[in-house]
């Protein structure tokens, strides 16, 4: 349930107030007034409340007043243009959105009827909260993660000093340790650790590698001019043209177009284009020129994983789940059909990883997707156990995966 109020002294909106179909307007003089007239008299009741902007400074004190007095209001300021300054001021202090102040009554009826269709997300954050699902790990899971981790660390800690050592004498200049922000379960951010494998600086080179490289790339765009001659003539290869570019422009009535900044694209052509970005999402590169020799060594043993144990031990990780992603990684895998995979434990292996190993890395973008999907649906301690005795025993491979 939503009740609308004004706070203005302006007779113009006033009268386009009255004519809201189906609204009764409370019209308020002072921020006071209007404090009161938005305390709910019923469970659930909220308010959206019109601003007419007035001096800046009285509409700091106000707008502040009605937040703090008001929990369930939306305040929409109506006004002219605003400087940047006056925006970010007028956001800071709390409102939710902003109107023209000579709106008509239908934009007026479209931004309240906008509201009040999304007034679960708009007005109750904590019903909201509670309806995003998030993870959580069991405590089984934790428990088992916290034992076996810090074992590790004990048992493995003269291998992880004498790779340090390593690093460090090959490749003075860099870090032994590598951190990179990783995405992981609920799309939580975390530094996700590793012995460095790649000389210092190496990630500013990536984009320099061709693309040709990528072994998970499916497709690449390639801009090419054709160069046509035609025995016709001048006039008859100009008319060819226009009819052409005539054939170009008749696009079906059907056909959504998407208009952008600097671009006017097809629907079709840019979900197919998306389709393939989130297919590419995963990059790997054949033959790094970029890694090292003792990164090439430690690469092949999943030597250069083991600093992951600290992640576990923290509790970013998992010692198996999905593997958490990069950043740029992460933002293309954000559709419906992609965020379940975030829905799950980030691990050190997971299941992709031991199916992959077993095809000799031969596996799609999609195959894994659906892979990390499946282990989050399914996921249980006799499940764990499997992808872990899987993973010894594939620990010395000759493929990279």
């Amino acid at each position: 349930m939503i009740g609308v109020v004004y706070l203005g002294n302006n007779p113009q909106t006033e009268e386009r107030l009255k004519y809201l179909p189906g609204r009764q307007v409370k019209f308020m003089k002072n921020y006071k007034e209007a404090a009161s007239a938005c305390i709910p008299h019923v469970r659930n009741e909220h308010f959206i409340l019109f601003y007419e902007k007035n001096v800046r400074t009285e509409d700091i004190t106000a707008i502040t007043y009605l937040h703090k007095n008001c929990k369930n209001i939306y305040i929409i300021l109506l006004t002219d243009q605003l400087s940047e300054e006056d925006r970010k001021t007028y956001q800071k202090c709390g409102i939710n959105d902003t109107l023209d102040i000579n709106a008509s009554v239908t934009e007026l009826n479209k931004k309240l009827q906008f509201i009040t269709d999304r007034e679960s997300i708009l007005f109750d954050d904590q019903v909201s909260k509670q309806k995003i699902l998030r993870f959580k790990i069991p405590l089984w899971k934790r428990t088992f993660d916290i034992v076996v981790s810090l074992l590790a660390i004990i048992i493995l800690s003269p291998i992880l000093l004498l790779t340090a050592i390593a690093i460090k004498i090959e490749d003075r200049k860099g870090p032994v340790l590598f951190k990179s922000k990783r995405v992981g379960t609920n799309y939580t951010i975390f530094d996700f650790l590793k012995f460095r494998s790649m000389y210092n600086n190496a990630e500013q080179r990536l984009k320099e590698l061709s693309k040709s490289n990528n072994q998970y790339a499916e497709h690449e765009q390639e801009e090419q001019k054709t160069v046509i001659t035609s025995p016709l003539g001048e006039e008859a290869e100009q008319e060819m043209f226009d009819m052409g570019m005539e054939s170009e422009m008749m696009i079906s009535d059907e056909e959504v177009m998407l208009v952008g900044d600097d671009f006017v694209v097809a629907e079709s052509d840019f979900n197919k284009q998306k389709e393939e970005d989130i297919n590419n999402a995963f990059v790997k590169i054949e033959n790094d020129p970029r890694v090292t020799k003792v990164g090439k060594f430690i690469r092949k043993y999943s030597i250069d994983e083991l600093p992951q144990l600290f992640n576990i031990l923290k509790g970013d990780m998992s010692i198996v789940g999905n593997r958490p992603l990069p950043l740029y990684e992460a933002e293309k895998l954000t559709a419906d059909s992609s965020i379940d995979r975030f829905m799950a434990p980030a691990g050190l292996t997971g299941l992709w990883q031991v199916e992959e190993r077993g095809k000799g890395g031969a596996m799609s973008a999609e195959e894994r997707k659906q892979l990390d999907i499946l282990y989050g649906q399914t996921y249980n301690f006799k499940l764990d156990m499997k992808i872990i005795f899987r993973t010894l025993f594939a620990f010395i491979q000759k493929e990279n995966v």
